[in-house]
């Protein structure tokens, strides 16, 4: 995504925990890595973060729990904007926005969804919460690495809308490895049942680009870890509960991969959350 910005012609300074990935970027791109955060953002009208969550988020902003020593707000001026693309609560992302809006400082949720490949070609989707104004003037720098942009409503809509899809997402993938997983004790051949669920009305995103290509192949290797997508869908789960939606389903989704996350390890693929299902039914989908 980074690299994306650089090509549309923005001059970056960029941080990572990891300083040999902000090094390597830095050495093919316009691009430097300031020695603070107060710093980076002192240069900034607009600073991205991207993290694994609303608390790493708020940590690396506001500089509490002393995740940093120093943070970014100590440096952003007042008419500059946070634009997170993280996905986050968006109970959390509302009270960082009112934190932020206290030193004239704007907030835009802006999560995407399109994985490692649209990351690369700079066609991701993301759905953008925060005011109009707001929205607007961030939408050159979002369209640099997003070909679709979906104006979701006030702050943290963009975060709530990202947790539903992922929910969606994750329930797709969910049964698809059941239903396969039942062909195949039955004796269906699996390569078959997956070229007639694309053909039917079956199809999803996982039927599409994940069994063959990451479960029968045995490859594992989506980009998007099972930690995040537990994350993600309890995030969907706190939602409904908050709502008070009747929604059975969506529990029952968000405690099966919450458990398969803690079977599997939370840096494992997402992918493999088929494993767990496996080994409860005594049968490899392969």
């Amino acid at each position: 995504m980074a690299h994306c910005l650089a090509g549309a012609g923005y001059a970056l300074a960029v941080n990572d925990l990891d300083a040999k990935r902000s090094a390597d970027f830095i050495a093919g791109h316009r691009a430097e890595a300031p020695a603070s955060l107060a710093a980076l953002a002192e240069g900034c009208d607009a600073v991205i973060t991207i993290l694994p969550d609303g608390k790493a988020v708020r940590a690396v902003v506001l500089g509490e729990g002393g995740a940093r020593n120093d943070c970014l707000a100590a440096g952003m001026k007042p008419g500059s904007v946070l634009i997170d693309m993280s996905s986050s609560s968006p109970v959390d992302t509302r009270a960082l926005a009112a934190a932020l809006a206290e030193r004239g400082i704007a907030l835009v949720d802006a999560p995407v969804s399109g994985g490692v490949k649209r990351a690369i070609d700079g066609t991701l989707a993301t759905m953008v919460g925060g005011d109009a104004k707001d929205v607007e003037r961030c939408r050159p720098v979002l369209a640099a690495m997003c070909k679709f942009i979906y104006p979701t409503g006030p702050v943290g809509s963009g975060h709530a809308m990202k947790a539903l899809n992922n929910l969606v997402s994750g329930a797709g993938f969910w049964i698809a490895a059941e239903a396969m997983l039942v062909g195949k004790h039955f004796g269906l051949n699996p390569e078959t049942m997956v070229d007639v669920l694309n053909a039917s009305s079956g199809r999803n995103n996982s039927t599409e680009n994940k069994i063959k290509q990451q479960i029968l192949s045995r490859a594992f290797g989506s980009g998007f870890s099972i930690g995040l997508m537990a994350k993600d869908l309890s995030i969907a789960g706190e939602l409904a509960a908050s709502a008070g939606s009747f929604a059975p389903l969506t529990r029952e989704c968000v405690a099966q991969w919450v458990k398969a996350a803690a079977e599997m390890g939370g840096g494992a693929d997402h992918t493999m959350a088929v494993k767990y299902l496996e080994r409860l039914n005594g049968e490899e989908l392969k």
